[in-house]
């Protein structure tokens, strides 16, 4: 019998894996004010995100974690201690969460405080 020694692929969902930061420090999107996603990241006629809500803001951090191909995208609208604050909080893919959280200790160790 052998063991496969090929790196697990996270799917955000089918045939999309997941976009996982190399750090939790580059990710500087923003945290405050009005964001307004792409179109790629968010098909909704109604596209802006008021920050202040929080709601809203797990809201934006959700569909940028699941719909994100690039790593800018995630840089861009992604603020790195925020997504720590508010890990637990996200209702994202199991293949979303499994990845980040192996990529980052943090996130996993905010999953198991909640």
């Amino acid at each position: 019998m052998s063991v496969s020694t090929a790196p697990v692929m996270h799917l955000a969902r089918p045939h999309r894996p997941v976009v996982v930061a190399g750090t939790l420090s580059e990710l500087r999107g923003p945290t405050t004010g009005l964001v307004e996603l792409p179109l790629r990241l968010w098909w909704n006629p109604h596209r802006a995100f008021d920050l202040s809500q929080h709601t809203m803001l797990l809201w934006m951090y959700e569909n940028v974690l699941r719909e994100a191909i690039r790593i800018d995208e995630i840089q861009a609208y992604i603020d790195g201690p925020t997504l720590v604050r508010v890990w637990a909080e996200l209702n994202l893919p199991r293949g979303v969460r499994a990845a980040w959280e192996a990529r980052h200790r943090r996130l996993k160790e905010a999953s198991a405080r909640r």
